[in-house]
């Protein structure tokens, strides 16, 4: 029987985009501890037989919607909360980190690579520190150092989220049962790219992820993985990566240099998931095609004020279009508006009866941003409590039902639609503030459009004022020859 390990969990979950006003507190998060940790992981509850004879240790978990950088004194309460369960744990084999790797907090340009390094000061070098990420995070040079496995999802809209973090704690598992450290190569890619470019549905993004498969299957190698990096943080760890950790040195290294060197040469090829445009172009290809009803619901993505990668969710720009159009005005066009954050708006409006004529401003409290907050006069059409969006109200104006929720939320599930009311089948068209369309969505779909829309995720990377960059990077960079340098350990 070998002898019981001991394995800490914990993290802080977040992507923050820089360019975003909202600035992510901890009434954001929501935060699990001690048995309600550990029930998180199905391998746990009941153990699976790789995962028995070992001790887990919760630490604490913060997870939020992705969100503007996050509030400095909620990072470093969370912080303290790891490091003091550390340090109460007594002997650690192990810790796994369950984290973005795109998380931005005020003050600090490599959030994960300062929470590892914290950690290190408190368990050592000896322990085992695992890293499950999404492939849209960042891995800095002092995040590889500090971890000795990494690894981060592998599909894009993210359907194996739960697959990965068991596979970093089985890799965990498996390198500790082992007694060696692996060996980790890290090839950094200078690309930046937006998620809506890297869809895992498309390619070149399906056939680089295609390839991880084989190139794990190969002897020496643990795990291959690839981060296409998070656009919208302006700080130097930002760009592409390739990891891979092995049993082999030689194996590794040349895993990470084979997929980043493929990586590098698809770069021209990635091109954005959906065909694209202004949000009034987009929207006259849609008033047209929904007279084809195989073309109906017709989904427009309000891209750039996405919450699902880090806006606001309150930018008024798409909404004020679409109430420009007549066709929508007087009902002929049967749509919808999904959504904008304002528990204000909500407060004034909520306990009024369905049917009620309601006057009320929206939006543009937290991005202002042009043309602000927007005067909606309509009439109550439903109320709804929703588990992500707090209490929600939908406002009908001619044929548009407005949602406006109590917390900001991505709607990307139909029973969300359904708790105000609506059928997304039986609407014309749907203007949603998402990047690429989640399942549900990209399933219901007659067709789809991706707006280029304002926001702090501007899908347009050139219109965004970075600073702080490691350059040349593409695409803002073309014409230069990209340093892969194999950094290894």
């Amino acid at each position: 029987m070998p002898r019981s390990l001991r394995i800490a969990i914990g993290g802080i979950h977040i992507e923050s985009s820089t360019f975003s006003p909202h600035l992510s507190t901890a009434s954001d998060f929501e935060v699990t501890r001690g048995d309600a940790l550990t029930a998180r992981y199905a391998w746990l509850s009941p153990l699976a037989p790789w995962a028995a004879e070992i001790e887990w240790v919760p630490l604490v978990h913060a997870r939020a919607l992705p969100g503007g950088a996050v509030d400095a004194a909620a990072y470093d309460a969370w912080s303290a909360e790891i490091l003091d369960g550390l340090a109460r744990a007594g002997t650690l084999d192990g810790v796994l980190l369950d984290i973005h790797g795109a998380m931005s907090v005020v003050g600090r340009d490599d959030a994960e690579g300062d929470l590892v390094t914290a950690i290190r000061s408190v368990i050592g070098p000896e322990p085992f520190v695992s890293a499950a990420m999404d492939l849209h995070g960042n891995v800095s040079p002092v995040l590889f150092a500090g971890c000795d496995l990494l690894t981060c999802y592998r599909t894009a809209p993210h359907v194996d989220v739960w697959e990965t973090r068991e596979r970093a704690a089985r890799n965990l598992v498996d390198a500790l049962r082992r007694g060696q450290r692996p060996h980790k190569a890290l090839v950094h890619v200078p690309v930046l790219l937006p998620g809506e470019m890297t869809s895992t549905r498309v390619e070149p993004a399906r056939g680089l992820y295609g390839r991880i498969a084989e190139v794990e299957a190969r002897d020496g190698v643990i795990d291959v993985a690839i981060w296409i990096g998070f656009a919208w943080a302006d700080q130097p760890r930002c760009r592409g990566a390739v990891v891979a950790t092995g049993t082999d040195a030689a194996a590794a290294t040349e895993a990470a240099r084979e997929l980043g060197e493929q990586f590098w040469a698809a770069r021209e090829e990635f091109t954005f998931v959906a065909p694209t445009g202004p949000m009034d172009e987009c929207l006259d290809t849609a008033l047209v095609a929904v007279a084809d009803p195989a073309r109906r619901p017709f989904f427009i993505s309000d891209s750039g004020d996405n919450p699902g990668a880090g806006g606001a969710d309150d930018v008024t720009f798409a909404l004020s279009r679409l109430l420009a159009r007549p066709e929508i005005r007087d009902g002929s066009v049967r749509a919808v508006f999904a959504s904008l954050v304002d528990p204000e708006a909500v407060a004034q409006v909520a306990d009024r009866s369905p049917g009620t004529p309601v006057e009320v401003p929206v939006g543009g409290r937290i991005d202002p941003r042009d043309p602000g907050p927007l005067p909606l006069a309509g009439v109550l059409e439903a109320v709804a409590e929703d588990p992500d969006g707090g209490r929600c109200v939908s406002i009908r104006v001619g044929g548009l039902s407005v949602f406006v929720t109590s917390r900001r939320m991505q709607y990307r599930q139909l029973a969300s639609y359904a708790r105000l009311g609506v059928a997304v089948d039986e609407v014309d068209l749907v203007v949603v503030k998402i990047g690429y369309l989640e399942p549900e969505l990209f399933d219901a779909a007659g067709d789809w459009l991706l707006a280029l829309t304002p926001g702090g995720v501007d899908q347009d990377l050139e219109r965004l004022p970075y600073a702080h960059l490691v350059r040349p990077i593409f695409p803002l960079d073309r014409d230069f020859v990209a340093d892969l340098t194999v950094a290894t350990r």
